[in-house]
């Protein structure tokens, strides 16, 4: 059974930095698409940024040059590193696998609080 267990969430003023982690069980970890999402309160679900397993990633718009997506194939981890973070990030970021076979897993989700 595949199991994300996401870290790092916290409260931050704003133009602080936090880094999240999100530790992948269960799964062939270095085929899988990982990514994070968020999640404001009475918005949708949207995507922050993707790796895939050849190491390509991808950015929504607002938060490039700011997060950087990685990943340890070694400790089944991806990672978001987020800096100069604004009131705006505040949300629940999700960690999300996606198999080569086109399954999707979620974690628990971890809030991220930005204070101006």
């Amino acid at each position: 059974q595949v199991q994300l267990v996401e870290s790092g969430g916290g409260l931050v003023q704003a133009g602080g930095s936090l880094r999240l982690s999100c530790v992948d069980s269960g799964s062939i970890f270095s085929s899988n698409t990982m990514g994070w999402y968020r999640q404001a309160p009475g918005k949708q679900r949207d995507l922050v940024a993707t790796i895939t397993s050849g190491g390509r990633t991808n950015y929504q718009d607002s938060v490039k040059g700011r997060f950087t997506i990685s990943r340890d194939n070694a400790k089944n981890t991806v990672y978001l590193e987020m800096n100069s973070l604004k009131p705006e990030d505040t949300a629940v970021y999700y960690c999300n696998a996606l198999t080569p076979y086109g399954l999707r897993y979620w974690g628990q989700g971890t809030q991220v609080t930005v204070s101006s």
